[in-house]
């Protein structure tokens, strides 16, 4: 399943994908039949929670744009999470398995991060995760979707909520947003790769947030911190160098 910012592309292709939206996410869940190697990619503006239901692979290889790295096996129960706009490449070698995810908004997360001062929340990369609950509420989701054929949206909305917030404060690096927090390298790629390739286009700050999974907020600082210039600027800068 692919658009221009979602990206979902395995060979071969997961049988029997079923897939429910709400405002909050997605959720998406699907078979893979036996094969003795797939190869794929994962791209989403939305922050990716992977669940492996049954089955699995003799050996998983992950690869990421922003640093993560995995080898081993993929095993059933076993939880992954990718950060919006983080790029996954994924190998598998002897693989059958029953897989569900939930794909969640970044803004979720916001109303996690403490009021008394403003802060992002971080979340890292990671893959084969043992996460019983994750795990167990992915799978209701699956449960519910196959006696109903659809999920209740008002359930949906609580449910993904909940899930953000135990994300964020399980595996979560809450950053006071003061001058030192900085963007990381693949988020400043990012920026990099979406100005140049909308340069003659109208580029506001908050599409700039959207791209790297902050609020315009967050990235207007970071970037100033980061780059030495505002986005504004840079964008400025940029379009100079172009005429």
């Amino acid at each position: 399943m692919s658009s221009p910012s979602h990206t979902y592309a395995f060979d071969p292709p997961s049988q029997g994908w079923r897939t429910f939206a709400w405002p909050g996410g997605i959720f998406d869940t699907g078979h893979r039949a036996y094969a003795r190697a797939v190869e794929g990619m994962i791209h989403t503006p939305y922050h990716l929670v992977l669940v492996t239901l049954q089955g699995g692979a003799r050996q998983l290889e992950v690869t990421t744009d922003c640093g993560h790295r995995y080898r081993g096996p993929e095993r059933a129960g076993a939880v992954s999470f990718v950060p919006a706009h983080c790029e996954r490449r994924t190998r598998m070698h002897d693989v059958e398995l029953d897989w569900a995810s939930i794909a969640l908004r970044p803004e979720l997360f916001d109303a996690v991060a403490e009021e008394d001062e403003p802060r992002v929340c971080e979340i890292a990369p990671f893959s084969n995760a043992n996460d019983a609950f994750v795990a167990s509420l992915v799978a209701e989701l699956v449960r519910a979707h196959d006696a109903h054929g659809r999920l209740d949206r008002a359930y949906c909305d609580t449910m993904s909520h909940a899930l953000a917030s135990y994300l964020a404060r399980r595996y979560g690096q809450r950053v006071v947003q003061r001058r030192e927090w900085k963007l990381s390298p693949w988020r400043v790629r990012r920026i990099a790769e979406y100005v140049d390739a909308h340069i003659g286009c109208e580029i506001a700050i908050a599409d700039l947030a959207r791209v790297v999974g902050v609020s315009a907020g967050h990235l207007h600082r970071a970037f100033r911190a980061t780059l030495g210039v505002t986005p504004l600027s840079y964008i400025h800068k940029k379009r100079i160098e172009i005429a």
